[in-house]
């Protein structure tokens, strides 16, 4: 192949990898609105030490395990992070329609423990 082959074929696995990430994102949201209505927190250690797994079990490589895990890492980040702006967004509605004030979602601050 050629170099503008490649990159072409480059190009249209990026265009995937977008589409996947949008679909995974769209999950990640239906999660959190779940996660609200039964108080769980955004932040499962256990659960993304699932996901690292079961990337390290399909990987086939040419990507080492590790490098693979590093970017599932900045994923995960990602999503936590579309889930708590989404959280905060339901949260902010609701108290504009007059939800109760002063009581939080459960939705817990990585690393602290803490609920906000």
């Amino acid at each position: 192949m050629t170099l503008e082959e490649l990159r072409d074929q480059i190009d249209a696995l990026d265009r995937q990898l977008v589409e996947l990430l949008s679909e995974r994102a769209r999950a990640a949201q239906m999660i959190g609105h779940l996660k609200v209505a039964t108080s769980l927190p955004v932040y499962e250690p256990a659960r993304e030490k699932v996901i690292y797994a079961n990337v390290r079990a399909a990987n086939k490589g040419p990507l080492p395990d590790i490098e693979l895990t590093h970017i599932y890492e900045r994923i995960i980040d990602v999503m936590r992070a579309l889930q708590r702006d989404e959280l905060a967004s339901e949260r902010n509605a609701q108290d504009r329609r007059g939800g109760l004030p002063g009581h939080g979602t459960g939705v817990e601050t990585p690393g602290t423990g803490n609920k906000q």
